[in-house]
């Protein structure tokens, strides 16, 4: 029996959405309604597409996406808000006989729309706030090492500089819900919320990295460091701000955002290693179409 939902994963640049389009098309052709459930944390937010790399209006045209581009750049989001979202559109979809395709590039979000995980609840009113004052008076670094202090495996996971997760992890802390490691991960566990077929899509290294330069460069020629100055004079949020690029274009460090680009495409090849149940195709030379044609023959399986 084909699964009722298909979920493609994989590295930025690997032309997810172009194999979604061209699998779009093919599913079209045996009778089916495709639409995209993106399961990006960045391509939420209006006025970052580009930078983002969300899908553009003509390739919305072609394949329907939902949740792209709904929130203003000065909102936060998270993982919790993003799965009762997401779970909504994927059962919506298929109640009206729509097939869900869901696209991700973020490990976490994958696994929020796909499965029943026990998300950590928004922080209480005003911890947050406090935080985010003290990450703007003393910065990253020292915040991170005031976790140190006090949940030193907490802090070893967490990169000094990742504004967003070093704010979050004082935040459980405080709460009394920062657990240290031992408990088996839920992201890791085969259980879905519905039949799911899971794509992982791969490249050779040296082919994946030459196509990040070049969508940086056309992203910068598009207009992507005016997307992220025109944020960040909005007041972007810390959520807005992970987005890749977006710090290193500020100060017109464009090396700088290809390689923590390069770093996130090993992070996000780290998350697919772990993902129970993905069928691994390398995409390396193929065209999109030729893609679909073997998602389509897993799927019928």
């Amino acid at each position: 029996m084909a699964a009722e939902v298909i979920a493609l994963f994989g590295p930025t640049g690997v032309g997810k959405t172009a194999i979604a389009i061209a699998l779009a098309d093919r599913l079209r052709e045996l009778g089916e309604r495709p639409v995209a459930v993106s399961a990006d944390a960045l391509q939420v937010y209006m006025g970052l597409e580009t930078l983002t790399g969300a899908a553009t209006a003509a390739e919305r045209v072609r394949l329907e996406h939902r949740l792209v581009s709904f929130l203003p750049a000065d909102a936060s989001f998270s993982a919790g808000q993003y799965a009762e979202l997401a779970h909504a559109e994927i059962d919506g979809l298929l109640r009206d006989g729509q097939r869900p395709i869901v696209l991700g590039g973020t490990g976490l979000y994958l696994r929020a729309a796909l499965t029943d995980l026990s998300l950590r609840p928004a922080p209480p009113e005003g911890v947050r706030d406090r935080w985010l004052a003290e990450l703007d008076r003393r910065g990253p670094v020292a915040l991170h090492a005031a976790l140190a202090q006090r949940a030193p495996w907490a802090a070893e996971t967490i990169n000094p500089t990742d504004r967003q997760r070093v704010v979050r992890a004082l935040e459980l802390l405080d709460a009394g819900e920062l657990e240290p490691p031992g408990a088996e991960s839920e992201l890791w566990s085969d259980e879905v919320r519905r039949p799911t077929l899971l794509i992982g899509l791969v490249m050779e290294r040296d082919q994946l990295y030459a196509r990040i330069g070049e969508r940086i460069d056309q992203m910068i020629a598009k207009g992507a460091a005016d997307e992220a100055r025109g944020a960040n004079a909005g007041g972007a949020s810390v959520t807005a701000r992970k987005a890749l690029g977006f710090d290193e274009l500020l100060v017109g460090d464009v090396e700088g955002m290809k390689r923590r680009t390069r770093n996130y495409a090993r992070r996000q090849l780290t998350w697919m290693r772990k993902l129970s149940g993905v069928n691994v195709i390398d995409v390396s030379g193929r065209t999109p179409e030729a893609v679909a044609e073997e998602i389509v023959a897993l799927w019928r399986d």
